[in-house]
Formats: structure tokens, C-alpha cells, sequence
């Protein structure tokens, strides 16, 4: 089988997904755009090369419905022989474009791909485009169907997370998000988004807030507790699934959880003879990907399952892992994962996570992969593996290794 390797890896900052957030006034086709191009002017590209554009984007409506893909590529100084495939895997959307482009050259279908995604939550809001699991009674259930929040609250009780252990979390994110922003360790991907006048709109990730500690998120209202307590809740709904629990212990609120932002990112992946032919070093090998299902109520486990299988089919054990990026949807999230694997917390999100600098949905899978191989190389590692919880019951991962 043929290796396929990463060449570069770019994203932009994270603008807040709402209305003042920077990035608001920019299309999702616009902030595509962006990242194709400065992928193709960093790497001198001859765009003919490329076999397909990629693109995750979850809410598919709107301004990010058809085949944003392919708008994108028509939008950027691709060629326009480059076609493009848009697709969704919901959180993991991102890591599936990636990883569909590694597997694809690794198969030999064709030499070259760019990979990533996009979200402009702030225009496009989470949940417009309709879910069968969650608006159709006859699936919504009959799988005791409950929103994200609560299925992060069941993991919680689950598992023995407090909301002391999720703020501690959050506050090490932000720590470590500001850490890595003073050390400029985001310079090598982070591209800067300027407008038609080429004036700059934004150059860092805006969602932060630095100052976080115990006491200002102790103050804050646990999230998802009226809707889970509510008559009928949705506590009710997972009490049926897990009796043994009595009562969900609700911790979660929007100082532990993933920020709403927007953002985009892109990846060019490639075979040994397109790197050779276009002169370009290849940065890491993807060793190997994975994905999985998981329960659908508590939803969010799916980290744990997806890495032991991606190990089991790589012939690894966590042990021969460096270096993690566990995707920060929600504090028990990265507990969870930590637990199970009794990692050493300082493997994991070294730089911050979502938590920090937010969770754009399609791109978040891209981010954290550029993210992993930046510090793998700026911290002489050789191995590293990103995975994501997703939406509905999965889990994704892939294994990176520094060539």
C-alpha cells in the first residue's frame, strides 16, 4: 500500500460564532476560499495536481449547503478542473475529509488531495439543518435520544467526574491556549484573514478568555439542568436507558464546554512522488485512521473505543503514543479519555483545546490534526494521535508519525 503523507497544514484563527464575533461578516465560502489559497501560495502548487477537494461542513444549509467543496474550489485560484466533494461526519467532519484523502492515495487513487473543513457558526447556527435522530420520533425514541449537554452530564455520572474536576480542565485549557499563543506555537498554521482591501480581520483566536480561574466558573449555572429536569425532561429519557444512575449530576456549563466560534482549515496530503515532483518535504505519515459507533444516548465515549481500535489495527499501544489532541467538546470528554487510559495529562492538549478556543464544527477535526504535528515537531515527538467524540454515537482518530 502506498504511504500518504501530510505536506502542510493551515487554518485560520477562531472568531466567536456569534454576531460581534470578527469573522461574522465573512462567508463560509469566502473562508474556504482562504485556506485553499494559502495552502496553494505557501507550497507553490500547480493546482492540476490535485485529484479532489475534501470539505467537511456540518450544518449543510444555507450558504453551506450543495456541495461547498466545490463552490470553494471555483471561489479560490484552484483550477477549475479540481473538483470537489463535501461531506459530513458531524464533530469528526474535518478528520473524515483527512482521513478519506489519506486512505484514498494510500489506495492509489490518485497522487495528491487537499483535506479540511469549515463552520461559520455564527452565521450559520448549529442544528438549522434538521437531524432525523433528534426531530423524528420514530428514531429520536426508540434510541432515547437526549442533546449533547445531558449525554456530557450521563458521562459525568457515569464515570465520577465532579464539576470541580471539568472546571479544573477548562482552567488548564485556557492556561495552556494562552501559553502556547504567547510562544507563538500557532504561527507555523495560522494564516491571517483579511478582508477585500486586504486590511486584517483577525490573526488569533478571539474566543479565549485568559483570566478564567475556579471562582469565576464556580459562579456560572450548570447548562443543561433545566432541560434535563424539565417535565418532561430529557434526565428522564436517559434514566430509562441507565437506571442504575437515579439522577443525572448535571456540571457542565459554557465555561467547560466548547466555544461556538468560526474557523477553517485545510491539509494537503499527498503520495512520495507528488512530494518529489512538486518539491515539497513531507511533514508526517498518517499511519493509520479509524472510526466508529458507539451508544447513541451517552453519545460522547466514542474517543475511548475508536483509540483502542486504531491501536489494535496499527500494532501499537498508548504507550508508543507521544503525544494527544483529544478534541475538548466537553470537560468529561478528555476525562473520560484520560481515565480510561490513565494518560498523562501532560500529553494531552498541551496547547488548550475547544474548551479555549472553540469547536468549529466541519474544521475542528483539521485544526487539531495541524495543531498535533506543529508540536510534534517543535517538540522533537515522533508519534501522535488526535481523536474526536461525534454527534449521535462515534468516534474518529488518526495516527500521525513524523517522517
Amino acid at each position: 500500500m502506498t504511504d500518504a503523507f501530510i505536506y502542510d497544514a493551515v487554518r485560520t484563527p477562531r472568531g466567536k460564532g456569534r454576531a460581534d464575533g470578527s469573522l461574522h461578516e465573512v462567508t463560509s465560502l469566502r473562508l474556504s476560499a482562504e485556506v485553499l489559497n494559502a495552502l496553494k501560495a505557501r507550497n507553490g502548487l500547480d493546482t492540476k495536481t490535485i485529484e479532489d477537494v475534501i470539505w467537511g461542513n456540518v450544518t449543510q444549509v444555507g450558504e453551506q449547503g450543495g456541495c461547498l467543496a466545490r463552490s470553494a474550489v471555483l471561489a479560490s485560484d484552484f483550477d477549475e478542473q479540481v473538483p470537489g466533494l463535501s461531506i459530513n461526519r458531524f464533530c469528526a467532519s474535518g478528520m473524515e475529509a483527512v482521513n478519506l484523502a489519506a486512505n484514498q492515495v494510500r489506495a492509489g487513487a490518485g497522487r495528491a488531495y487537499v483535506a479540511g473543513g469549515v463552520e461559520m457558526m455564527s452565521r450559520v447556527p448549529m442544528g438549522s439543518d434538521g437531524a432525523a435522530i433528534a426531530v423524528d420520533p420514530s428514531i429520536a425514541m426508540e434510541k432515547y435520544f437526549v442533546p449533547q449537554g445531558i449525554s456530557a452530564d450521563i458521562i459525568a455520572t457515569e464515570y465520577g467526574f465532579s464539576r470541580d474536576d471539568a472546571d479544573a480542565l477548562a482552567v488548564e485549557s485556557q492556561r495552556r491556549a494562552k501559553a502556547a499563543w504567547d510562544d507563538n506555537r500557532f504561527a507555523k498554521s495560522v494564516i491571517e484573514v483579511r478582508d477585500r482591501n486586504g486590511l486584517p480581520i483577525l490573526a488569533h483566536d478571539e474566543y479565549m478568555r485568559p483570566q478564567t480561574d475556579m471562582q469565576s466558573l464556580g459562579s456560572l449555572k450548570p447548562a443543561f439542568k433545566d432541560m434535563g429536569e424539565a417535565m418532561p425532561g430529557f434526565d428522564a429519557i436517559a434514566l430509562m436507558k441507565y437506571p442504575h444512575l437515579e439522577r443525572i449530576n448535571h456540571i457542565h456549563h459554557a465555561g467547560n464546554s466548547s466555544g461556538i466560534v468560526d474557523g477553517a482549515a485545510a491539509v494537503l496530503i499527498g503520495d512520495a512522488e507528488f512530494g518529489k515532483a512538486n518539491g515539497l518535504k513531507p511533514r508526517a505519515r498518517i499511519r493509520a485512521t479509524a472510526k466508529i459507533g458507539t451508544d447513541p444516548t451517552i453519545m460522547l465515549t466514542g474517543p475511548v473505543p475508536v483509540t483502542e481500535k486504531i491501536l489494535r489495527e496499527a500494532g501499537m499501544a498508548i504507550g508508543d503514543i507521544d503525544l494527544f489532541e483529544v478534541n475538548e467538546a466537553f470537560a468529561a470528554v478528555v476525562l473520560r479519555f484520560l481515565q480510561a487510559f490513565d494518560a498523562d495529562p501532560a500529553k494531552v492538549n498541551v496547547n488548550g483545546g475547544a474548551i479555549a478556543m472553540g469547536h468549529p464544527l466541519g474544521a475542528t477535526g483539521a485544526i487539531i490534526l495541524g495543531t498535533l504535528l506543529d508540536e510534534m515537531e517543535r517538540a522533537d515527538r515522533e508519534t501522535g494521535l488526535a481523536t474526536l467524540c461525534i454527534a449521535s454515537g462515534m468516534g474518529a482518530a488518526t495516527i500521525l508519525e513524523r517522517v
